[in-house]
């Protein structure tokens, strides 16, 4: 059981950039996309009527979920310190989501924020895969930020402070 407070609220500078890039966007027409609340069930909660204690009810799915133009979209925001991205912070869950949602026409993707680099990249859900897979029959339980293809880098344009549309823009063009 996870609690509140604990590492839950890890990403949060990444999820920051993302929400606000997300109202952007949905301010120009451009998207709209939600962030998804993790579910949580309050224990504890102090004079204020702040939650002080809490615990996880179930898995969540993915970050965020909407339509860009009329494709249904998915997508999880993963932050990493270093330059080995560890598989262990993307869960089984996760990744069938993912894939049941690509079975179903959306398109599902990662954007990863490497702090220390201060670099953004949108994944493709099926690199992802792949480093999964490779994880899952025995290999590395992570990837080098050398394994990653530099065409999916993600740049801030103005208020787009995490611009994936370019990312999910290349990644449509060449599919």
């Amino acid at each position: 059981m996870s609690t509140w407070g604990g590492h839950g609220l890890r990403g949060s500078t990444l999820e920051d950039m993302i929400n606000r890039t997300n109202e952007a966007y949905r301010r120009r027409g451009l998207a709209l996309i939600q962030k998804i609340p993790t579910p949580i069930t309050p224990v504890e909660m102090n004079k204020k009527r702040q939650i002080t204690l809490a615990y996880f009810d179930r898995k969540s799915t993915v970050d965020y979920i909407g339509t860009v133009q009329g494709i249904p979209v998915c997508f999880d925001a993963k932050e990493c310190a270093t330059d080995t991205f560890p598989l262990q912070n993307v869960h089984d869950h996760q990744m069938e989501f993912m894939a049941d949602f690509e079975k179903q026409g959306g398109t599902s993707f990662f954007v990863l924020f490497y702090t220390q680099k201060n670099t953004m990249y949108y994944m493709r859900f099926e690199e992802m895969y792949s480093f999964w897979k490779r994880m899952k029959s025995g290999g590395r339980k992570s990837f080098r930020f050398d394994e990653i293809g530099e065409l999916f880098e993600l740049h801030r344009k103005g208020e787009f402070l995490c611009h994936y549309l370019e990312g999910l823009n290349y990644y449509l063009s060449i599919s």
